[in-house]
């Protein structure tokens, strides 16, 4: 017996796949996604063996899916996909394996074999690589994993005004009072943001200067940095060279 989740925009698609998985006992669907957020979210909830994964979602595509949850849960993936262009063909079939739209039952049943196949084996060096590529074309973090009572989400980083460390322990300050904290050190989200954005103004601080209202001159080298609608923080001498981002937005 193992578990699946179905991930795919389309209402029939999803159907499609739930209908040829009846024929299969072994195999019990625990929940459905209809977009990229959705899906986040639903894998790291039911944390499944097998995941049917679309590729083409709104708010998250397929790879920005498995970026985000690889850390943290790595389920056999067969992809699908409507467009040829995104068979995953570089990829050993015996590892990974994807149905390109529309289907028929012989080929999923194929697919769903590989699948239980590979399912006792840990790594998947093939989506290892698969998921270091998509990061190495996306670079950036556009949306942070949040886990708060018992509940996850997902945070865009374009909503966060600043980052305040405390330790490993990071909080995201966001509109208004709202505050969310995720577990990582600070030096190594700041180089997953975008220079163009984010700058580093003190060992305990990354702000988006997209909410930057005015940076004064404090003494000793030193900056005080005003934040719409927030709070006024110090950017320190050790991080003065980051003030080229800045100026560079500002001319």
């Amino acid at each position: 017996m193992f578990s699946a989740l179905i991930i795919d925009d389309e209402l029939l698609a999803r159907g499609v796949i739930r209908t040829l998985l009846q024929n299969h006992p072994a195999v019990t669907v625990v929940s459905e996604a209809a977009n990229g957020t959705e899906a986040v979210i639903q894998i790291l909830q039911h944390r499944p063996d097998l995941v049917f994964l679309d590729i083409q979602m709104p708010e998250l595509n397929g790879f920005e899916v498995l970026q985000q949850v690889w850390p943290h849960h790595q389920p056999a993936v067969v992809f699908t996909t409507a467009y040829d262009q995104y068979a995953l063909r570089a990829f050993d079939a015996n590892a990974i394996d994807y149905l390109l739209k529309p289907f028929n039952a012989v080929r999923f049943h194929q697919a769903l074999e590989r699948a239980r196949e590979r399912l006792g084996r840990r790594p998947q060096p093939q989506l290892e690589a698969l998921v270091h590529q998509q990061a190495q074309r996306a670079p950036y973090l556009r949306r942070l994993l949040v886990k708060e009572t018992g509940r996850m989400y997902l945070v865009d980083t374009a909503d966060v005004r600043y980052f305040d460390a405390q330790g490993n322990y990071i909080t995201l300050h966001t509109a208004g009072t709202e505050r969310h904290i995720i577990y990582d050190s600070l030096g190594h989200l700041e180089t997953r943001l975008d220079p163009a954005d984010f700058v580093r103004i003190h060992r305990s601080y990354i702000v988006n200067l997209n909410f930057v209202q005015a940076v004064e001159t404090h003494f000793n080298g030193e900056y005080l940095v005003q934040l719409r609608d927030g709070p006024q923080l110090k950017w320190t001498r050790s991080y003065r060279d980051n003030l080229r981002a800045f100026q560079a937005r500002q001319g």
